[in-house]
């Protein structure tokens, strides 16, 4: 198994300038590239599909190379896999009491 560090995911309740809109999943994000230690911070709208952990506490989030190894490997699935885009699908699971995002490339 391999995983590389992508960014920590933050939840916030104010837009920060710059952020993008999901319009399927109901919330805004900003680029990790765009500030220092690849922090990506989300603003969720009500009716997001996200479970409210996923709202509510920060995430570890890692590129892997076999997203069911990882999945397996996990104490709790949370949500997913889901598309991520053209090509690629994420899950966030629980992992030793943290919020892991598990991004894939297929």
């Amino acid at each position: 198994m391999s995983a590389e560090y992508m960014h920590i995911g933050i939840p916030i309740t104010n837009k920060k300038p710059g952020m993008v809109y999901n319009e399927d999943a109901k919330f805004w994000c900003s680029n990790p590239d765009d500030y220092d230690y690849k922090i990506e911070y989300l603003a969720f709208e009500d009716g997001t599909p996200f479970p409210e952990e996923i709202y509510r506490e920060m995430h570890a989030a890692f590129k892997v190379d076999d997203l069911q190894k990882y999945i397996d490997d996990a104490d709790r699935m949370i949500c997913g896999p889901m598309p991520a885009g053209d090509n690629a699908e994420i899950a966030f699971v629980r992992k030793d009491g943290a919020i892991i995002e598990l991004y894939h490339e297929i």
